[in-house]
């Protein structure tokens, strides 16, 4: 019988094959705030392309002013879960506003987004449902689904002939319920889910449509409401998953925003929400603070649509192969997970902080580089970023 040595050695040995793939991922150390440059921890300011930061709200003084004054009345942590004394008043606060925000009926905080997405699908669906997943959803949908006993299908990314084949196999199969269910924003390519189309497709089948919002909320849409205004879908979406860990502060803590019966029994069987501390009250307090903000102006939305436009042009201008779209997220094709590593190396030796993204991130073959756009960025750090994309571009080949 094998024995503890002969375990950690194959843990050895697969970490080695990690390395010799090219696939092993190396963590950088920042030594200061989110934001447009930041400090590594070997001392080099560097411009900063690669967080979740998209309104620079991580280290707004409103804020970081908002977290210290929760921080001060309602303390450091709740330690307990919600159901015996881990709910404050600021956590009804923040539900309501986010429902409000989004236009639903009402909103259950989790830890994180992962947590929303684990805990959805099992509380609310059984053996004789369906779940009908886009291929390329993210790890936390797919997870999440897998814990449920739902009968899953899966329809080809943004495919929607091939979600109506699904659907109509669901049917066929004899699904009580559906549930199509899609990231708004996929986060490795930027596409945007065609919800005006998945709405219409889910009414004609007597299907659900839920959406993960995790790159959407706080600046797709007019107002900043997410994916479901940019598609003219407000009020018309069965769930709404998300997180306060990208757009709206860049903290952690995630949601889920849906019809009030919905949310009721999530609180009552959600695994993650009844066996979890639930969000720190200084991220409740700023997270508060962060909607007070984008209720007060579309500034910081307007303001990342106008840097995501410049650098986009700048990237097709120099001959990166670069994936159309209008999100702040870019990917830079170069589809080999060494070249990608290289890439992201020598941007960084030249002042730019991004990271290769690769197996198992994206599908083999499709390594990338994920540049995102911030509304701290101006028009100048944009450009001598794109100066060092052309210098590192044409030395690896790439352009």
């Amino acid at each position: 019988m094998p024995n503890a040595q002969a375990f950690y050695a194959s843990i050895r040995d697969e970490l080695q094959s990690i390395r010799d793939a090219g696939l092993y991922k190396n963590e950088r150390v920042i030594a200061t705030p989110q934001g447009a440059r930041v400090r590594t921890s070997d001392g080099r300011e560097v411009i900063n392309l690669c967080a979740n930061n998209y309104l620079g709200l991580s280290s707004h003084p409103r804020v970081i002013e908002a977290a210290h004054d929760a921080l001060r009345t309602h303390g450091f942590g709740l330690s307990s879960v919600r159901f015996i004394c881990g709910t404050q008043d600021l956590h009804k606060t923040l539900e309501a506003r986010l429902s409000a925000f989004l236009g639903t009926e009402d909103t259950i905080l989790y830890g994180s987004a992962f947590d929303a997405n684990g805990g959805l699908f099992e509380t609310l669906l059984g053996a004789e449902d369906a779940v009908i997943s886009d291929a390329l959803n993210h790890a936390s949908i797919i997870d999440g689904i897998r814990l449920s006993r739902a009968r899953r299908y899966r329809y080809q990314h943004n495919d929607m002939d091939d979600l109506r084949a699904q659907l109509e196999q669901a049917r066929a199969d004899g699904a009580r319920y559906t549930l199509v269910f899609s990231d708004g924003v996929f986060s490795m390519d930027g596409t945007v889910a065609r919800l005006d189309q998945m709405r219409a497709l889910c009414d004609e089948y007597g299907a659900l449509l839920g959406i993960d919002e995790c790159h959407a909320t706080g600046f797709m849409g007019q107002r900043g409401r997410g994916t479901h205004e940019a598609r003219g879908v407000v009020g018309k979406i069965d769930i709404i998953t998300g997180t306060l860990g990208k757009a709206l502060g860049g903290a952690s803590g995630g949601f889920t925003s849906a019809r009030k019966e919905v949310v009721a029994l999530l609180r009552q069987r959600s695994r993650p929400y009844l066996f979890s501390n639930t969000v720190a009250p200084a991220i409740v307090g700023a997270s508060i603070a962060v909607l007070d903000i984008l209720e007060g102006s579309t500034e910081l939305r307007d303001r990342l649509e106008r840097n995501t436009k410049f650098f986009r042009a700048g990237l097709d201008q120099l001959g990166f192969d670069v994936k159309a779209g209008d999100h702040p997220i870019i990917p830079i094709m170069v589809y080999d997970a060494d070249k990608a590593q290289q890439l992201a190396q020598r941007l960084l030796e030249l002042g730019v902080y991004v990271v290769g993204f690769f197996y198992p991130v994206v599908p083999r073959g499709q390594a990338r580089i994920r540049v995102q756009m911030s509304a701290l960025h101006d028009e100048a750090t944009l450009q001598a970023a794109l100066d060092a994309f052309g210098q590192a571009g044409r030395e690896l080949g790439l352009i």
